[in-house]
């Protein structure tokens, strides 16, 4: 845009001298489908329309203007078969390592945004975006992903717009007033995107008012953008979603096909024709033919790149206005500008950058002085690095050399609980709002999970093991282990409960039962009653489910030790885990294609060993 030149196009020189790419590019992703934008990862409507505008882009500037060396219809046909179209939302692994995500971007039908992360660290490309709704597209969107930069357009770096509904109020005043005077209205816009929203705009104010003006707009390209429209509902906003069913808003009842005839008719019409900044196209052609005329007007509604007629129209420019080197007209048409532009505002960027919580932001795709205010005010407002380097240029941004850690609630409540307690022995407050620190180990590739927590990714059912260790008193002595029980606990007569761990005196024998959870505190229990009296363990039961085996408690108190033959295993109730788990996991292997078994079990075994550490 403003260039006739090699400047139109970007320069690739910046990542090679050479012509082999690949070396240096894993994949491309298009935003939307501006065809001075548009290919390999992109949205389903950017797909379907891309070729569309790639091809009509090509005939103006081949048929029309005679160029060469420029792409052919095939290579059109051969760029969109390598094309990847993506959702909302959708997440694509391009490698083991990267991996891009696209959000809605509200600018036109089908934009995106990109959250891009390789590795550790992650960059949100927004494109072209637009954080207000308007009436045929919603707000752009993103979650709270706190990428380490953030680069987002600034078109509209410095602009604050005004009341919507007051800017269509004023729209449509200007438009009904020129027209009724038997003027004509030209408004240059692009083929999607706001030639939709004025469409739907005018027709449904013509409807209201019962205006019988003729509405136009570019014959061809527009109209299959309304086809896409209907056929990608979709991806508009709610309202249009909602009411499709009864009337489809891209159905206009007021709006008609232009043919150029009808520029030279008597009397008021509207035309809606592109391209949106006056530089070549219909709306140029009939731009020539109505500015000399002083009952007419032209109606700017978005931005306009420097060179371009509609951007010096903008600039305040009357009398004879340069077409080109060749050309120039006489306007005494009224002009407007009613930013009616599908780009976010300098307000809009605040609250993506709010939304987003980058640790740096680089700006792009506006004017230079404008960049550098936002750039001051985005400082100011988030106390973050802030970039706006010119083309070409190279920026260097550090980022953090912190890995990110899940880490689950249960346990980190359990870390804080441990923490109050330890402060507390202190006679010290605690900090609630202190940051936790703790380093990560990975050793063995082995990983220390909640198994609560792991049972229920496993999607598997938690078994309750309670066990039952009962033992004879040989002897009797005066401090005995029933007497020493009775007298400590008060004289109980029967058992003693600490959590789950029972303590049951029958005749000669103690009986001691507890639940897997209380492992450790059954063995301070058993160490204690070990102080007075060697014993072997003669049984062990584990009772939710009835399933029994005897083994020989091997004691560092005690003389008595396995025989040497009897290697040491996991106890069978462990093993009995396993195969219960295994089985739930064999249900569910359908599911969960990826997983390993053993994986998956050696969550539990490595639990279970460290837990009953003491019977080794």
């Amino acid at each position: 845009m403003g260039y006739n030149d090699d400047r139109r196009f970007p320069d690739f020189n910046y990542i090679s001298k050479g012509s082999n790419f690949n070396q240096f590019i894993d994949a491309v992703i298009i935003s939307h489908f501006d065809p001075t934008k548009i290919i390999h990862i992109e949205q389903y409507p950017t797909k379907a329309i891309a070729p569309i505008l790639l091809e009509d882009y090509r005939k103006i500037t081949v048929e029309r203007k005679g160029e060469t060396n420029f792409f052919t219809s095939q290579m059109i046909k051969d760029c969109m078969k390598k094309v990847i179209a993506v959702n909302i939302h959708q997440t694509v692994h391009v490698d083991a390592d990267l991996e891009i995500k696209a959000y809605y971007g509200g600018h036109v039908l089908g934009a995106a945004m990109f959250y891009v992360k390789c590795g550790d660290e992650s960059v949100v490309y927004t494109g072209d975006y637009n954080t207000t709704p308007d009436r045929h597209l919603g707000a752009a969107w993103i979650d709270k992903v706190r990428p380490d930069l953030l680069i987002t357009e600034t078109t509209y770096a410095t602009t604050i717009r005004d009341s919507k509904r007051q800017r269509e109020r004023d729209f449509l005043n200007r438009v009904h007033s020129c027209v009724e005077k038997g003027g004509k209205v030209l408004i240059p816009v692009f083929a999607l995107g706001r030639a939709q929203e004025l469409l739907i705009l005018l027709d449904t104010y013509w409807e209201r008012m019962n205006l019988n003006v003729p509405i136009y707009f570019s014959p061809g390209l527009t109209e299959k953008a309304n086809l896409y429209y209907k056929l990608f509902i979709n991806w508009t906003n709610q309202k249009i979603k909602k009411t499709f069913v009864k009337r489809n808003m891209f159905d206009f009842k007021h709006v008609k096909p232009f043919s150029r005839e009808y520029a030279d008719h008597a009397g008021g019409q509207v035309l809606l024709a592109t391209p949106g900044m006056l530089h070549a196209g219909t709306s140029l052609e009939v731009f020539r033919k109505w500015a000399p005329n002083e009952m007419n007007m032209c109606i700017l509604p978005g931005y306009c790149v420097v060179g371009t007629v509609g951007n010096k129209l903008l600039a305040g420019h009357k009398g004879m206005v340069e077409i080109d080197k060749r050309t120039k007209v006489e306007v005494k048409c009224a002009v407007e500008s009613l930013s009616f532009s599908a780009h976010a505002d300098a307000k809009g960027i605040m609250q993506l950058i709010r939304q987003a919580e980058p640790k740096n932001v680089l700006l792009v795709h506006g004017e230079k002085g404008k960049m550098q205010f936002l750039k001051q005010k985005i400082v100011q407002k988030f106390n973050i690095p802030c970039f706006d380097p010119a083309n070409g240029a190279t920026v260097v941004i550090p980022t953090s050399t912190s890995i990110p850690v899940d880490i689950s609630v249960s346990l980190l409540k359990r870390q804080l609980e441990e923490l109050e307690e330890y402060e507390e022995s202190k006679k010290a407050k605690v900090n609630r709002s202190a940051p936790i620190h703790g380093v990560l180990v990975m050793k063995a590739n082995q990983l220390e999970q909640d198994p609560i927590e792991a049972i229920t990714d496993l999607g598997l059912h938690a078994q309750n093991l309670k066990f039952e260790s009962n033992f004879i008193i040989s002897e009797r002595v005066s401090d005995s282990p029933e007497t020493l029980l009775h007298s400590i606990y008060n004289d109980v007569s029967q058992s003693v409960q600490v959590l789950s761990v029972s303590v049951t005196i029958k005749g000669d024998s103690i009986s001691v039962s507890w639940s897997y959870s209380d492992e450790l505190l059954a063995s301070a229990v058993l160490s204690f009653l070990e102080k007075y009296q060697n014993f072997y363990l003669c049984k062990q039961t584990q009772s939710k489910r009835g399933y029994c085996s005897p083994f020989i408690y091997n004691s560092p108190h005690t003389e008595c030790s396995p025989p040497d033959d009897i290697p040491f295993t996991f106890p069978p109730r462990i093993s009995k885990l396993k195969n219960l788990s295994q089985e739930h996991m064999d249900q569910n292997m359908d599911l969960l294609p990826d997983l390993d078994i053993r994986d998956q079990m050696a969550v539990f075994r490595d639990y279970y060993e460290k837990q009953l550490s003491y019977y080794t």
